[in-house]
């Protein structure tokens, strides 16, 4: 029953108990048209609306602040209704652009009528479940209201940025060419080491120097070969690591760097997976091309700052995820138990690199969160002890200002020097 349903209830039992009351027969007689255009609502009461939906997007998967058109098509499968109301559920996060997403209408039966708008959001996966209809009979004393299923997906991903690759060298690579040197002697560009010559060595390939100092015999130069590797990226997600503010606006620049990254080393035909690890656990198994960058993009779509007392350090890591002796990428503000974990991995065989957003820079730079001089500079100072510690185990550490893109730090790190040097930092 609508308001006014109740409301015409109301006056009815009203002027019933007061003609009652008062043995007033007017009074009575003044209610009994009333009652007779309430029975006659009651028997042409609408039942529940049998409708069936459809909804499209323009697109299903797009970047941040990119408009998406939604059409949600209708159509009535029972008798005809003189007055519905369409209501669709807008997930959170997502902002109206243009249209409506109410509709009041009539139905006959088999007809259909389409809501469309338009939406933007942030990134995010948002999932539409369906739409509320309200049908009303003609004096508007009854309504039925039914939900309607018509789910839909919208993935908002992260938009990487495009960069260099930052140089790594794994212990073990693939047995495809790219960009990595393999510790192998082989085809490349980089001087590896100096053999004796053999035939069918190319002339140019010959060290004259070397062979100077000998008598008879002459020596070839070999380069390094280069190869594609696995490369595992892990992106830290604690919410104790974001300062235990589950929407910490340094954690969507930590998400934009990480697509980046994996974008980087996508484009260089590496096999990289990606391991979100916070309040719970997800993860893009390794792979390559455009297909793996799909999954690495939609992961992170999904990625937010979370609590688990069980992961509450990187000690239950998963580390079979990763093949052995490859590349583990840690992007994380870091913790001090962290610390023992990164030796751990060192000594299981991996080459670990850490890039670490400076959370205390940058929460000094908010204008609600101005701190003292002097205890940031002691933070900055246990800071700095702290990868100190983490590059002594032979870690290579990028102490990464945000307020330097993530471009311009892998520009930096992209050169051989600065990769085999891990005490250049990237705040300068």
């Amino acid at each position: 029953m609508s308001g006014r349903g109740f409301f015409l209830a109301l006056v009815i039992f009203t002027l019933l108990l007061v003609g009652l009351a008062t043995l007033n027969g007017g009074v009575i007689a003044l209610a009994l048209p009333l009652v007779l255009y309430f029975t006659a609502a009651i028997y042409y009461r609408p039942t529940v609306p049998q409708l069936s939906a459809q909804r499209f997007l323009s697109t299903d998967r797009i970047f941040p602040d990119t408009p998406v058109t939604i059409s949600l098509i209708i159509r009535n499968e029972g008798p005809p209704l003189e007055e519905i109301h369409i209501e669709d559920a807008l997930p959170r996060g997502l902002e109206l652009l243009q249209g409506n997403t109410e509709l009041y209408t009539s139905l006959d039966s088999g007809q259909e009528v389409t809501l469309e708008y338009t939406v933007r959001g942030k990134r995010g996966d948002y999932r539409f479940s369906g739409f509320r209809a309200t049908y009303r009979e003609g004096a508007g004393l009854f309504e039925a209201t039914s939900p309607v299923q018509a789910s839909h997906r919208l993935i908002v991903r992260p938009r990487p940025a495009r960069l260099k690759p930052m140089r790594i060298r794994p212990p073990q690579t693939r047995g495809f060419a790219g960009p990595i040197p393999a510790r192998q002697g082989g085809a490349g560009v980089d001087f590896f080491t100096v053999r004796e010559y053999q035939p069918g060595d190319q002339q140019r390939r010959i060290n004259w120097k070397v062979a100077a100092h000998s008598e008879s015999d002459l020596f070839t130069n070999v380069y390094e070969q280069e190869r594609v590797a696995d490369v595992g990226i892990i992106l830290d997600a604690r919410e104790q690591s974001y300062g235990d503010l589950p929407d910490h606006p340094l954690f969507e620049k930590v998400v934009q760097a990480t697509a980046s990254i994996c974008e980087g080393y996508l484009n260089d035909g590496n096999r990289v997976g990606l391991l979100v690890y916070g309040g719970g656990i997800e993860s893009a198994f390794p792979g390559v091309g455009k297909t793996q960058r799909q999954r690495i993009l939609q992961v992170l779509a999904r990625a937010r700052p979370g609590r688990n007392f069980a992961l509450e350090t990187l000690r239950y890591l998963p580390t079979r995820f990763f093949p052995p002796r490859s590349q583990i990428i840690l992007i994380s503000p870091l913790l001090q138990a962290d610390v023992d974990v990164l030796i751990s991995l060192r000594a299981l065989g991996y080459a670990v690199m850490v890039i670490s957003p400076n959370l205390l820079l940058f929460d000094a730079t908010q204008e609600d969160k101005a701190p003292d001089p002097l205890a940031l500079r002691l933070a900055l100072a246990e800071r700095a002890l702290l990868l100190q510690k983490v590059r002594r185990a032979g870690v290579q550490v990028i102490d990464w200002n945000t307020e330097v893109p993530i471009e311009q730090i892998s520009r930096r790190y992209s050169v051989r020097s600065l990769a085999v040097n891990p005490t250049v930092e990237a705040s300068r």
